[in-house]
């Protein structure tokens, strides 16, 4: 029997199938990110600031430490660094909504450089200094993220908003998984050189300035800016805001879900530590090492969860995946609750990091979707401070519930709170089907 004949079709279809997929991979929105320069600009700018804020966040605690020998007065740092967000959001995203955005992130960037320098001299002057300075340097930070917000959906195309905010949420856990440990590392050599970190810190925020003056931003599409100036325009801006938050019906729903499914994530931060010491006692790694192997997997977890989202996300409805976040966290949470293993425990936080980025980053796309160019600072600032403030009263809560009742129980009662504001939003259509 004679050999077969090769088909000439084959090679050809072949090289086709080659090429197909080629043209898929160069279209992935990744792809085309990478090659955006204004966007690229704003990641690596964010990515080199982030990773030294975690080297000054470090060296500050050591340094107000190494001073006062109390604990309460390196408690104070944080609380100073949180009182912004509650009391100046709204205001600080409307004000971002008058002003040039791209203008706003360079000068917040300068202004915290000078801060951050600024922040060793005023511990060795008198440590009370610290805390208004910190107050400021989270304040700026307040007018910075709405402003880079606002700029993202002006600068990526529609179809590339997912896979851009799963880019931001992606630097923000690489600079908490590795930023962190590096950080920890760096402070300890320094020893006692320690005002060498907030310089550095300082140029991290130099770099960042330099960076965003290279984007191309589009300017914005005015069509509901407030007529008024002074103070009397800024609340009725604030008024508009609100009002449009209020009458989105997608977007308040989403609001009312957050609030309540994030008190728990609230509740975890401030008994995490607890758990990991008084619940995990059924092995023999030290306390600290497991309370880090669980903050390191929730890291990972985000990593793992805004990459997947990136790639996959933009082909599936946003209310659905913010709905499955939800359950898969509460979920998480309240297995945390069920076990003491370690293994369990570690394996539950990196499920929690997964689930944390799949309601977070479609949520993120649907405000900048939603919101009109000029009014996205105010709206995402309502909602910012309306979800930061669930957060702090779940951390507050926590600590008392936590000693009341045990870490286990309490994890395992609010994971399912968070479980059913989740199924809630299935009681939503709009939020359903968005």
């Amino acid at each position: 029997m004679p050999a077969p004949t090769p088909t000439p079709e084959a090679p050809g279809g072949l090289d086709e199938a080659r090429r197909g997929l080629v043209a898929r991979a160069l279209g992935h929105p990744y792809v085309r990110l990478a090659q955006n320069g204004s966007f690229g600009a704003l990641w690596v700018g964010q990515l080199v600031s982030l990773f030294g804020d975690r080297i000054h966040q470090i060296a500050l605690a050591f340094l107000v430490l190494g001073i006062t020998q109390s604990a309460v007065a390196v408690a104070l740092t944080f609380v100073a660094a949180t009182l912004p967000n509650l009391v100046l959001g709204p205001v600080a995203g409307a004000l971002v909504d008058r002003w040039d955005q791209k203008r706003v992130m360079v000068v917040s960037d300068l202004l915290r450089a000078a801060i951050v320098v600024t922040l060793p001299l005023a511990v060795e002057v008198n440590v009370l200094l610290v805390y208004p300075l910190v107050f400021g340097l989270t304040s700026i930070s307040i007018f910075f993220r709405p402003a880079r917000t606002a700029v993202i959906p002006r600068i990526v195309k529609e179809d590339e908003l997912v896979a851009a905010n799963s880019a931001i949420w992606l630097g923000d856990s690489m600079a908490d998984v590795v930023g962190y440990p590096l950080a920890t590392l760096f402070v300890t050599a320094v020893g006692t050189t320690l005002p060498i970190a907030f310089w550095l810190d300082a140029v991290s925020y130099l770099a960042s300035a330099l960076l965003i003056v290279t984007m191309t931003v589009p300017p914005v599409a005015r069509v509901a800016a407030s007529a008024l100036p002074g103070i009397r325009g800024l609340r009725d801006d604030l008024v508009v805001g609100w009002r449009f938050l209020r009458g989105d019906a997608v977007l308040f729903a989403n609001t009312l879900q957050a609030i309540v499914g994030q008190f728990a994530i609230g509740i975890t931060i401030g008994l995490m530590a607890v758990y990991a010491s008084d619940t995990l006692q059924s092995c023999t790694i030290d306390e600290i090492a497991r309370y880090g192997l669980i903050e390191a997997a929730i890291g990972i977890g985000n990593l793992v969860g805004g990459f997947a989202i990136g790639l996959v996300g933009a082909r599936i409805a946003r209310g659905r995946m913010i709905i499955a976040g939800y359950v898969l966290c509460g979920a998480t949470i309240a297995g945390l609750g069920l076990t003491d293993n370690v293994g369990v425990a570690v394996g539950l936080a990196l499920g929690f990091g997964v689930a944390n980025m799949v309601f977070v980053i479609p949520t993120q796309t649907l405000f900048m979707e939603r919101t009109p160019e000029d009014m996205i600072g105010r709206v995402i600032s309502f909602r910012f401070s309306a979800v930061f403030g669930s957060i702090t009263l779940g951390m507050a809560a926590g600590g008392i519930l936590g000693e009341l009742l045990g870490p286990a129980l309490v994890f395992g009662f609010f994971g399912i709170v968070t479980m059913l504001a989740g199924v809630a939003g299935l009681l939503s259509r709009p939020l359903r089907e968005a």
